[in-house]
């Protein structure tokens, strides 16, 4: 018999192994945090090494200021000469040149320079560079390597009036950018991995340890399911992950206690299916004496003889019945285009009365995705049952839906009773005759969803009594 025995053999519980740090939760933190934090250095970066040469150039501006004033307090002109000179070794620069916008005439520009300055290959002027185009101009210098000569023109916010040109290397500036780019680099390793072991402590305690524990506690009771001690025990969180340990404690009580009432269930079947055969025997006894005494020639005796044999035959009816649906496991479906009309044909001659009040009006040519045969005890058991109850027609109907083949077993006897409604479907409880097991309709609902499909009740009242079935498209 299939069932959750006690006596079946126990899962062994699975160890609950970490994943490693780098394929768990943890180690995948780290990196993405550190990822994501590298990505804002970059986007920090472009605008603040942008921002650093733009800063570098202005400073070689006000140096040559400087030069040129020191130049300017020589007391001889052979002494001016070698000022200049060490100050334009000093500041780095080829050229320094001063203009102030008031001045006029051959003598307004202040010029010191070397004896043999080099070919200028950029001009920069400082007062027309935007944002974007700061940035842009970083990415050209990095792709020139630093071999060029930059004249470099601008205005200091101290002495709007006076227009600055340095003629000066690039190769000071690109190791400087160089320089600047590998400290932004080394403290963004830093910030990545600080805020990488934050992050991961953080959410390693609000998160990976109730997960952890919420998968430790699926896992225990996947081995033991019965054990009230592999029940989660739900916090007071009141997050998404307090939710989730409140309904995973919820399903896993409910589903021990489905489990324990099925084990219980499975071991009194396993008991009727033992003493099954004894009992038919002694019922058997007891119908063979009633058959006697219903030739007694008392009247009485041969009535009460008679609902004696009939009593018998429904307790044999019902023993046999229950072991059957026990030890009948699931059925096998093999679905198949099939004509619905002619399997409601062939239900007919099944029926009591030889099929008379049975009525297929069935649209010809209609067919549903099915297993012929189990479609075939579906309708036979739901036609039996309504003559049984009281009907004098039965008709099937169907018809095309967006679900499905929809068919509709419409009768015209006495209803089913409210109580009977409610546990229509359910095995040894969902009965509308006397002496009746419950398990016709049951079958019915395996056999339909087995196929795709399902059954239900559309309507009963006292004009009659219409069951719903749905069957897939072919």
């Amino acid at each position: 018999m299939s069932g959750t025995g006690s006596d079946a053999p126990a899962r062994a519980p699975e160890a609950v192994r970490s994943p490693g740090l780098l394929r768990g939760l943890s180690g995948r933190l780290i990196v993405l945090s550190a990822l994501f934090v590298m990505l804002a250095e970059v986007l920090i970066y472009v605008p603040s090494i942008a921002r650093f040469r733009h800063t570098y150039l202005v400073d070689q501006l006000k140096d040559g200021r400087l030069a040129l004033l020191a130049a300017d307090v020589a007391p001889t002109i052979a002494v001016a000469d070698q000022v200049a000179s060490r100050l334009l070794d000093v500041t780095g620069a080829q050229i320094i040149s001063l203009r102030r916008d008031e001045d006029e005439g051959p003598g307004a520009r202040h010029v010191i320079m070397r004896a043999q300055p080099k070919s200028v290959d950029l001009t920069i002027d400082l007062g027309d560079d935007m944002a974007w185009t700061l940035m842009l101009n970083v990415a050209e210098a990095f792709m020139a390597g630093g071999d060029r000569v930059l004249r470099v023109i601008g205005r200091l916010p101290d002495d709007p009036k006076a227009t600055i040109e340095v003629v000066i290397d690039e190769a000071p500036l690109h190791q400087a950018m160089l320089a600047y780019s590998w400290r932004i680099l080394g403290l963004s390793l830093v910030i990545a991995a600080i805020t990488g072991v934050l992050l991961v402590v953080s959410l390693h305690w609000l998160m990976v340890r109730p997960l952890q524990r919420l998968t430790a506690s699926m896992t225990a009771f996947g081995a033991r399911p019965e054990d009230p001690r592999s029940v989660v025990v739900a916090s007071s969180r009141a997050d998404e992950i307090g939710v989730a340990e409140r309904e995973l404690a919820r399903m896993q009580a409910e589903l021990r206690a489905s489990l324990v009432q099925k084990t219980r269930l499975a071991s009194i079947g396993t008991a009727v299916a033992k003493f099954n055969h004894d009992l038919r025997n002694i019922l058997a006894t007891a119908l063979l004496s009633a058959d006697q005494l219903a030739q007694f020639p008392d009247e009485a005796v041969r009535r009460r003889a008679g609902r004696l044999a009939g009593a018998i035959d429904r307790a044999v009816s019902l023993c046999a019945q229950s072991l059957k649906f026990a030890r009948d496991g699931a059925p096998e479906i093999a679905l198949e285009p099939t004509g619905v009309g002619a399997v409601v044909d062939a239900v007919g001659p099944a029926l009591p009365g030889g099929g008379d009040g049975w009525t297929n009006a069935v649209p010809a040519g209609l067919q549903a995705l099915a297993d012929s045969d189990q479609l075939y005890r579906v309708l036979a058991n739901l036609g039996r049952n309504a003559f049984e109850a009281g009907a004098r027609t039965v008709t099937v109907r169907a018809s095309v839906a967006a679900e499905g083949i929809v068919l509709e077993v419409a009768d015209d006897g006495p209803g089913l009773a409210e109580p009977a409604r409610a546990t229509l479907f359910q095995p040894f409880a969902g009965t509308a005759k006397p002496g009746g097991t419950g398990l016709g309709l049951a079958i019915a609902r395996d056999l339909m969803r087995a196929q795709g499909g399902d059954v239900a009740l559309a309507w009963t009242g006292p004009d009659g009594t219409c069951f719903r079935l749905l069957l897939p498209h072919p």
